[in-house]
């Protein structure tokens, strides 16, 4: 059995905030496979259901952010799993907005969530990192983190989705790559930009032939 984590925030106030796309994934994946109905448990709502040949159980935590350890502690001590079947879904603000990344173990980037999960579990589990951007000053992160994506952003946002769920049982079953094609194919990544070239020098202008007639030759040719 392996625990899959959305990590986000309850309430109906922040179910678009970009710090929940771990709910919005874990949601996603639910629905795409047909899992059980959502139901209080762990400090959180759980749901079951199968990828593959995986028996797997969503939860959502049911506390904010910086406490979700406790329910994923509650959890791993139930069904007596360890770190390493835990998958956790989050917001990364390193990486531009639509990215995916997939690592095990590492350190929080000052992530509540990630905090938490590891001061209860350690750091040894898996990470789905779902980029959302930086506001470009670190002043700002709170308040931009817990915004809601602009509706610009909606069609990337759903197409990501959508390829988290269709990649899921590849990711349950140890398949990195097999789960970032499927993101890839909903919702490549944005290009790169590229730097423009710079502007071709415009030649210089070749002197003009030094005219090598005396000064009287010339006043003559010009009354000719």
């Amino acid at each position: 059995m392996q625990l899959f984590v959305g990590l986000g925030n309850p309430g109906p106030g922040h179910a678009r905030n970009r710090h929940n796309i771990g709910f919005m994934a874990a949601d996603a994946i639910a629905e795409a496979h047909g899992f059980g109905p959502w139901r209080a448990k762990f400090h959180g709502q759980v749901a079951e259901g199968r990828l593959g040949p995986e028996k797997v159980m969503l939860l959502k935590p049911g506390t904010y952010m910086n406490l979700s350890g406790d329910a994923v502690r509650a959890a791993l001590g139930f069904f007596k799993l360890e770190p390493g079947d835990v998958t956790v879904f989050h917001d990364e603000l390193d990486l531009a907005p639509g990215r995916v990344r997939v690592k095990t173990g590492g350190g929080t980037a000052g992530h509540n969530g990630l905090r938490s999960l590891g001061a209860h579990i350690g750091p040894e589990f898996r990470r789905v990192r779902i980029g959302i951007g930086h506001p470009g000053d670190k002043r700002l992160v709170s308040n931009y983190v817990l915004s809601d994506f602009h509706k610009s952003e909606a069609d990337w946002v759903d197409d990501l989705l959508r390829g988290v769920a269709e990649g899921a049982p590849a990711l349950a079953a140890g398949d990195t790559q097999g789960f970032l094609a499927a993101v890839n194919r909903r919702a490549p990544p944005p290009a790169v930009r590229k730097p423009s070239p710079e502007p071709a020098p415009t030649p210089a202008a070749a002197p003009e032939p030094e005219d090598a007639r005396s000064p009287l030759q010339r006043l003559v040719d010009r009354f000719r």
